[in-house]
């Protein structure tokens, strides 16, 4: 029975979060109720719990994480200085006299944004509120418009800078040391969060290039479902130029700023992005949208998504000490070396059950919770951590499609017309929960497409 108490808090946690109880303070709150109870029963030492203050200064000092409020800070930005409206009106334009050309368009600015934001609730809400109206008022299919937005959102999981990976780089950091400590090695190796934005650079654009694929392939298919806009609506060719060019410089240039930075190695991520909150900033002044309202309202936003975040790590902290308390972690390691099919049985299984546990959870309780549990046991069988690392976020990108609870889902029809179904966003999303398990499965078959550009850059 006291070998099955690390499964049991798991399951409690489970059950508070189905309750619908804040993350942060059910992931700390089962877990000192299960040590109080360890400690009654003397099958758990408080001693581990000594190591909390240590830990809540650990994440408070840790210059990485500052990243995440300024990567914020320049999505919510860029969100109310009305560039994705924009950008959205200027490539409908360009690809609109070709059948499924609205659906391309909001593919790509879905891209650029995501490589300008990385905050999927923002773009996805954004784009549903000024496309969905417009494809569907073009004949689009509920469940193919649907689906391409939805999906388009969540490519800020994986394009960089992604808060995913910015996240996951300390996360996976922190476990590739661990691992190395465990083999005996006491000069370890490192890999940083610029390691992890190479490697998601070209499974991201493989990712992209099918959704187009998909979307052009229905156009061939059914062309009635993703129809073209009249000629007599579309704009003359110098004066549409000319607004791609005016619309599409400033975003790309901020793009080049922070991504290039921290590519190039000129910049810390967390240098990279404050970067980008002044580009933002003065992006907003150049567009003239830029008030005291406006930045209270992004401080606010700010605030509040980063609290949430260190919350959910503080929390996810306490947990994992506790689970370790019980001896969770040589539960979890003895588990997965015992698997039949060795290193391959032990990976297949974690991705399972992440893309199982995305069903329910969201990607910050996932990494922070479940993956310091598993990654450094993974990494102790001579997995690479920038592969395993690209390969935990594209599942976790899956993971905000996967119905019943995909946040995608739930950002769409809050601002999705009464006229959509939620049965026609769940419909929608499934081809593209296809295309992104069949870019993990050739990422699983073929790990150079993460590991290549990392190693050519940094040798």
């Amino acid at each position: 029975m006291i070998e099955l108490l690390p499964l049991l808090l798991f399951v409690v946690v489970f059950i508070v979060l189905l309750f619908g109880y804040p993350v942060a303070f059910s992931l700390a709150g089962s877990a000192l109720l299960f040590a109080a109870i360890g400690y009654v029963t003397e099958t758990f030492d408080p001693v581990f719990l000594e190591a909390i203050p240590n830990r809540i200064q650990g994440i408070l000092s840790n210059e990485l994480l500052i990243a995440i409020p300024l990567f914020v800070f320049m999505g919510v930005m860029l969100e109310k200085s009305k560039i994705a409206e924009e950008l959205l009106d200027t490539m409908g334009q360009v690809f609109g006299g070709m059948a499924g050309g609205l659906g391309l368009s909001v593919t790509l600015v879905g891209m650029l944004l995501a490589a300008s934001t990385g905050i999927v609730g923002a773009t996805v809400v954004t784009m549903g509120l000024l496309s969905l109206p417009t494809m569907l008022r073009r004949g689009y299919s509920p469940e193919i418009s649907t689906g391409i937005i939805c999906a388009s959102g969540t490519l800020g999981q994986i394009i960089p800078p992604s808060i995913v990976l910015v996240l996951l780089g300390d996360v996976i950091s922190s476990s590739y040391q661990q691992a190395q400590l465990d083999q005996g090695i006491f000069a370890p190796d490192s890999v940083t969060v610029g390691d992890l934005f190479f490697g998601a650079l070209i499974p991201g654009l493989i990712l992209v290039s099918l959704y187009a694929l998909y979307i052009i392939v229905i156009a061939i298919i059914s062309p009635e479902k993703v129809p073209p806009i009249p000629e007599d609506e579309r704009k003359v060719s110098k004066e549409l130029w000319m607004q791609v060019l005016t619309v599409l410089i400033p975003p790309i240039l901020l793009i080049v700023l922070v991504l290039g930075s921290i590519l190039g190695g000129i910049a810390t991520p967390t240098e990279a992005a404050s970067v980008g909150s002044v580009g933002a900033i003065i992006l907003s002044c150049f567009k003239r949208t830029l008030n005291l309202n406006i930045l209270q309202q992004v401080m606010r936003s700010t605030t509040e998504v980063t609290a949430m975040v260190f919350m959910i790590l503080i929390g996810a902290s306490v947990f994992s000490l506790v689970f370790r308390g019980f001896g969770g972690d040589d539960l979890v390691r003895d588990f997965l070396v015992d698997l039949p099919g060795g290193v391959f049985g032990a990976v297949l299984l974690v991705m399972i059950v992440m893309f199982l546990l995305g069903f329910f959870l969201d990607f910050i309780e996932i990494t922070f919770v479940v993956i310091p549990i598993v990654a450094p046991i993974l990494l102790t069988m001579g997995l690479d951590p920038v592969w395993l690392g690209i390969m935990i976020a594209l599942n976790l990108q899956t993971s905000f499609l996967t119905p019943p609870f995909g946040f995608s889902l739930f950002y769409l029809r809050g601002v999705a017309p009464d006229s959509i179904s939620t049965p026609q966003i769940y419909r929608g999303v499934i081809p593209f929960i296809g295309i992104q398990l069949f870019v993990l499965g050739l990422l699983a078959y073929w790990p150079a497409l993460a590991t290549w550009l990392p190693n050519v850059v940094y040798g």
